[in-house]
């Protein structure tokens, strides 16, 4: 999945600098089974959250230095280069940019006790990768890691809490998180069926 992941960044823009933040216990098996068409990247240990983790990668990008950092799942192997190019430029104009798709499921808000019907056009499922200016997002990680009693599920939710506004843009329904063993099927299927990527890696 993250050999996935790091090509569809590179077919992108094959100048985008890639960061793999990832177990230490796993390194050494990363680069023994990373294979020589694998895009190049830097790798990086990871913390004991999500947030520690982004926050190791971040650190490798030189204080003051302009652009933009994209942050993205490797269990999303299936973003496209469409998806990423819309990232880049909707975080371009804003600052700070989201995929997220409409939620089609009805719901319900509360207990398996007691629960009530919510509008689900007020709600969306948010994907990745998230993309932001790097001052912005390396200023509100900062600020979070000296923050006691803090949690956060994504990216965004630090930069929120940093106190900026963030922006939707539009996901893709494909972009699937593979989380449970079905999944590992789907993303095989769908992977085989992309005219790009014909010669699918086992």
């Amino acid at each position: 999945m993250l050999w996935w992941t790091l090509r569809a960044f590179a077919d992108e823009d094959r100048d985008t600098r890639l960061i793999v933040v990832m177990h230490p216990d796993f390194m050494s098996y990363w680069q023994e089974i990373a294979g020589a068409d694998c895009p190049v990247h830097e790798t990086v240990a990871g913390g004991s959250t999500r947030t520690a983790s982004v926050a190791a990668g971040l650190s490798l990008i030189p204080e003051g230095e302009n652009g933009l950092v994209a942050v993205h799942d490797a269990a999303r192997p299936l973003a496209d280069t469409q998806l990423i190019k819309a990232g880049w430029e909707s975080a371009a104009i804003y600052g700070a940019a989201i995929p997220a798709i409409p939620v089609s499921d009805s719901l319900r808000r509360g207990t398996p006790e007691k629960s009530v019907s919510v509008d689900r056009k007020e709600f969306f499922a948010v994907q990745t990768p998230q993309v932001f200016d790097i001052g912005m997002l390396k200023q509100a990680y900062a600020a979070a890691a000296d923050a006691e009693g803090t949690s956060f599920t994504d990216d965004a939710s630090v930069v929120e809490w940093f106190g900026k506004e963030v922006r939707l843009f539009e996901g893709s329904p494909g972009n699937i998180k593979v989380t449970y063993p079905g999944d590992f099927l789907i993303a095989a299927t769908l992977l085989s069926k992309t005219p790009s990527q014909k010669n699918i890696r086992q």
